[in-house]
């Protein structure tokens, strides 16, 4: 169940009085990037996680709504077999060989302690090309959560220009006491949806 939760909490709000909804702490976009060109093109939703069942139904529910703003959405174990997806350029190259043009990534960085996060961060050299930040975020996934009475899950939202291997935009939002890894999932991913559009990073005509 705790691997579970740790996954799940990349994605969204379980329903409940006691849990409060998931919020983004803060939020970046490069100074450079007015909106990005993603319409019709090829974006594959990356959920880094060591919970594979998870992995693939919130990928599954990432592609679904961003194919719905009319990308071409793919949850990324359909581009590559999972024992690639750990390694660089093993990775890299099936998600070319795909025609990938962009990657919206999620991933759970911290359960149960608050996290800073400042422009400083996103433009590091860790998070700067997309594939740098695809082998550091496989090689930190977290594993476990120690179950508290206020636990607080922080979970960070990339999206990568493959075309031009840049950062576009970074979000980070929290998550108190999550309980349930289903009802998580599609909240979370909409609001990240929502954040996007709201940033003129995806079109803004499809609900």
């Amino acid at each position: 169940m705790r691997r579970m939760l740790v996954a799940a909490v990349a994605m969204a709000l379980v329903a409940g009085a006691l849990v409060h909804a998931a919020k983004f702490k803060s939020t970046w976009k490069a100074p450079d990037v007015d909106r990005l060109n993603f319409a019709g093109k090829k974006i594959a939703a990356v959920v880094i996680s060591e919970d594979q069942n998870l992995q693939v139904s919130a990928e599954e529910e990432l592609a679904r709504q961003l194919t719905a703003l009319g990308v071409q959405g793919v949850a990324s174990y359909r581009v590559a077999p999972r024992e690639v997806l750990r390694e660089k350029r093993a990775a890299r190259e099936w998600f070319e060989r795909a025609g990938v043009q962009g990657l919206v990534v999620m991933r759970v960085v911290a359960a149960d302690k608050e996290v800073t996060y400042t422009p400083d961060v996103w433009v590091s050299t860790v998070y700067a090309n997309p594939w740098d930040y695809y082998a550091y975020g496989w090689n930190s996934a977290i594993v476990g959560v120690n179950r508290r009475e206020e636990l607080v899950v922080t979970i960070e939202t990339l999206v990568y220009d493959l075309a031009r291997l840049k950062l576009a935009w970074a979000g980070v939002s929290e998550k108190t006491n999550p309980k349930n890894a289903q009802k998580i999932v599609k909240e979370l991913i909409g609001n990240v949806i929502s954040e996007m559009r709201k940033e003129g990073l995806v079109t803004k005509g499809t609900p």
